[in-house]
């Protein structure tokens, strides 16, 4: 009789464990964000990385944690995300943090600094060099919490109306370039302007600006400016990459079941890396088309880059003079970057040049 009660206990309690099991996962919330991006909805690779985050954050919670993705300007102006995420107007946005240098010169760190590091480099900083920590304390100022969106890989230099050949010839150029570069610029003479990806192409057009600058063939031959801007210039000394930013809401996050906050840690990982997979995917086919619809590509010379060099290190330097928590990070970034150029340059930049003079031999 003790064994038959024995089994008898045995079996209620493992059919209760197969009924609470689902109990237990009915009882996970069903929560709706909404995700405010600063990139139109046309360009599949940077606006698509908010997309793909979304979709993975639905798969891993079955449905029950789902983000709505907006293009610049449909909720809050393309250049205010990272503002309405601070606001709570949403609680989540997707941005490129040194669209808010003027708040402080530090946000450059999330997304380039002139001369900096490389993407793959850029990760390994956030995700193993010290990076992390370093941009989520600046970030806890703003009630925010930073997550790697996405790299664009190194950027080209811009579309020019005219050509340029010497440091004299950017002298009073009205360029659209964001973010450090813009200060930069202004040591040589131009006059750089903030404006939002879409609405480059009617400033180029219609003259506003001299020059402009995005991100490379892919983005660039959709926003179609090689109809107004003949020259085409490589490379994007200022953004040797250029991270994409994920911003959650402290106070959201904070609510999130434990769950949650991993599928969201998880799907933005993996939204970081196809951002970046799909833009050296994509860019070489489009230089290739661009080239042949007859884009004039231009290098930058030797001296224009040595003096933009010289005055990036100027106003770095000036920034870290001035401002500790500019200074606190760019401390440890530099050495994080020599040490990363200096393995480089044992290992990866010899095997690629010799298959670069091998192209053109």
């Amino acid at each position: 009789m003790k064994r038959r009660s024995f089994l008898h206990t045995a079996a209620v309690g493992l059919a209760a464990g197969a009924v609470a099991a689902p109990a237990i996962a009915q009882t996970s919330p069903t929560i709706n964000w909404r995700l405010a991006s600063s990139f139109p909805k046309s360009l599949d690779t940077i606006y698509g990385a908010a997309e793909i985050m979304a979709k993975r954050v639905s798969q891993l919670t079955d449905g029950r944690f789902n983000i709505r993705v907006f293009p610049g300007g449909e909720i809050v102006p393309a250049l205010q995300v990272m503002d309405a995420v601070q606001a709570g107007t949403v609680e989540m946005g997707h941005s490129a943090s040194y669209y808010y240098f003027g708040k402080d010169a530090t946000f450059a760190f999330d997304t380039a600094v002139p001369f900096g590091l490389t993407a793959r480099q850029q990760t390994a900083w956030m995700d193993q060099g010290g990076g992390r920590q370093l941009m989520r304390e600046f970030f806890d100022d703003y009630g925010i919490i930073n997550f790697m969106g996405g790299n664009t890989g190194c950027q080209m230099g811009g579309w020019f109306r005219k050509e340029v050949n010497k440091p004299q010839d950017l002298n009073g150029l009205k360029m659209r370039v964001g973010g450090f570069a813009g200060r930069v610029m202004q040591k040589l003479g131009v006059v750089p302007q903030q404006i939002a990806g879409g609405d480059i192409y009617p400033a180029l057009e219609k003259g506003t600006i001299d020059a402009a600058e995005w991100i490379g063939p892919y983005d660039d031959e959709k926003l179609g400016f090689n109809k107004v801007a003949p020259f085409y210039y490589t490379p994007g000394w200022w953004e040797s990459s250029a991270q994409l930013s994920f911003y959650v809401g402290k106070k959201e996050w904070d609510k999130l079941p434990k769950e949650y906050q991993h599928a969201l840690e998880v799907a933005t990982y993996e939204a970081h890396i196809a951002m970046q997979a799909m833009y050296d995917a994509r860019n070489p086919a489009a230089l290739a088309r661009l080239i042949k619809g007859g884009v004039k590509l231009r290098t930058f010379s030797k001296a224009i880059l040595d003096a933009c060099y010289n005055a990036a290190q100027e106003v770095i330097d000036d920034e870290a003079s001035k401002n500790p928590k500019f200074k606190k990070v760019l401390d440890p970034w530099r050495r994080f970057m020599l040490d990363q150029n200096n393995w480089y340059s044992v290992a990866e930049s010899p095997v690629q040049a010799y298959l670069i003079g091998r192209r053109k031999s």
